[in-house]
């Protein structure tokens, strides 16, 4: 296939999902309220509790066998391989823009962590439906690529809550600490000037606190060195000590992921599959309604995606080089990387020869941040706005930038 004929396939499925995304900034607006604040809570508790977990699940379910998880272990692997590259160039950019504190945790989730899970669900059965498309016949390709997208999701879900959401609470977490430091030293000089006799009472003050580096994840953030000298293999073994007391594990095991492990334990073993899955099976009334529900994400989630834009059209004083460096890594620098790590796998042998297979793999480097990320920072009170100017503007640039990956990512592999 031309350029010209990958361009229009990979155009429509992103053009699709600008107008529903207009309609749900649209239906957000003040004059029309549809969406109003608390409407949109409701219903983003709906997706995330009812729709979203029966979307990956049935996917899972009807796809998903013991020979396929053997086959796509690498999955995994490459998710965690765009949460590290996104890390490191995050904290490249924090030391390059030195944006204020409380954005710097903002920063590094939205260039680790992508949309993994929802945009995928969208673009790869737009794409199978069009004309032309290079991955083989509509129906068949739509299973896997569903199955693939909803695999996506739910490894996505958990390396969000389980790694994000911690490098932001952290963040927030010495921002509010440091402010404390802060009125506790305004304390401290006032009462020496009333009384030299009470400084040996409140010196211990002046020490910065030691339990800020007691996190794995503030290795990631920037922040002043320890005056304790402490041997680098010593400092690994309490950062892995600690990560078990301050992860999320909650979090982590959220509604999608409780049901991408059901739709695998119906998937992998034949009795429950039999028992569920297929035209003869005593139980397909189940699965027929959980799939009813699935359907009726990708819609909804894509209004609530246009919806909360509405945040950042307000504007905010957001730093303009910081947006522009997160946009910069996202769709610049983190896809040279993700083609570089796929074209290696491919090369060792890792990853089998399945063209949609592959370009899921490349397509997760392409992604805009994760919509999470928005509730993460809203739960931690930090950078919530900032957030929202954000998303707006990498959510923009996705409609040329996820267009002109998808079209070079399908060259690549056809």
């Amino acid at each position: 296939m031309g350029f010209l004929e990958l361009f229009s396939v990979a155009s429509f499925p992103v053009i699709k999902v600008l107008l529903v995304t207009a309609l749900g900034l649209f239906l957000a607006l003040d004059n029309v309220s549809v969406l109003g604040e608390d409407a949109r809570k409701k219903v983003n508790q709906l997706v995330f509790y009812v729709f979203n977990p029966s979307l990956v699940g049935s996917n899972l379910a009807k796809t998903i066998t013991f020979e396929s998880v053997v086959r796509l272990w690498f999955m995994p692997v490459n998710i965690l391989a765009t949460f590290i590259l996104g890390s490191a160039l995050g904290w490249i950019l924090i030391k390059m823009t030195r944006p204020p504190k409380q954005m710097e945790g903002l920063i590094l989730g939205c260039c680790s962590a992508g949309n993994l899970g929802n945009l995928p669900m969208i673009i790869i059965p737009a794409i199978c439906k069009e004309k032309g498309s290079p991955f083989g016949e509509p129906d068949l390709c739509h299973q896997y690529g569903m199955a693939y997208a909803s695999l996506s999701m739910a490894i996505g879900a958990v390396f969000l809550w389980s790694y994000v959401y911690n490098i932001m609470r952290i963040s927030s977490s010495r921002i509010q600490k440091e402010e404390s430091t802060s009125i506790d030293n305004s304390i401290l000089k006032a009462s020496r000037e009333k009384s030299e006799s009470h400084q040996d009472k409140f010196s211990e003050t002046l020490q910065p606190a030691k339990d800020t580096m007691d996190d794995a994840y503030t290795i990631l953030l920037p922040g002043p060195e320890s005056e304790e000298k402490v041997s680098f293999s010593t400092k690994i073994k309490h950062h892995l000590r600690m990560i078990s007391s301050n992860t999320n594990f909650k979090a982590m095991f959220a509604p999608s992921t409780l049901g991408a492990i059901l739709g695998f334990i119906i998937g992998v073993i034949p009795q429950i599959r039999n028992f569920i899955i297929g035209n003869n099976a005593p139980l397909r009334v189940a699965e027929d309604s959980v799939s009813m529900l699935g359907e009726a994400a990708i819609p909804t989630v894509t209004l609530i995606m246009g919806a909360n834009l509405l945040k950042g059209l307000k504007g905010t004083r957001t730093p303009v080089w910081t947006v522009v460096g997160i946009v910069v890594v996202r769709y610049v620098f983190l896809p040279i990387l993700g083609v570089a790590v796929v074209k290696g796998a491919m090369h060792l042998s890792l990853v089998h020869s399945d063209a949609l297979y592959q370009f899921i793999l490349l397509l997760q480097y392409a992604l805009p941040p994760a919509m999470n990320i928005g509730t993460i920072a809203q739960l931690f009170g930090s950078g919530e706005s900032e957030c929202s100017v954000i998303m707006l503007w990498t959510y923009a640039l996705a409609s040329i930038a996820v267009t002109l990956w998808s079209t070079f990512f399908m060259w690549l592999v056809s």
